[in-house]
């Protein structure tokens, strides 16, 4: 059962070594606020890795934001706060990974 009215976004971190723990915080606290820049994301969430597997291939914050559908997840990707935010972002990231997806409770 796919639910249509909400899109995941989910962005994977890989920060460089050299940020400082005040930078990283900063970005954080500025990819957060994008919840209140940005019509159509109705949810923002962030944490660091915390999984004792060791598969994290080197990612070390997962950022997720869901949004009302497709249409308002295409209104952040080319919104001037978030083009601003990714700038402000880049010098600081070694790689970066996203992937969008509407929920589903079950398969098929």
């Amino acid at each position: 059962m796919t639910c249509t009215s909400a899109l995941r976004h989910i962005v994977l971190c890989d920060f460089l070594d050299g940020i400082t723990s005040a930078k990283h915080a900063e970005l954080v606290y500025e990819f957060s606020q994008l919840k209140q820049r940005i019509p159509g994301v109705r949810q923002f969430e962030w944490g660091p890795n915390v999984s004792p597997e060791g598969l994290d291939d080197g990612f070390t914050d997962c950022f997720t934001l869901t949004f009302d559908g497709a249409g308002a997840r295409d209104v952040y990707l080319t919104h001037p706060a978030h083009l601003a935010f990714v700038e402000q972002l880049k010098p600081w990231l070694g790689r970066v990974l996203v992937f969008d997806y509407y929920p589903q409770e079950h398969p098929g």
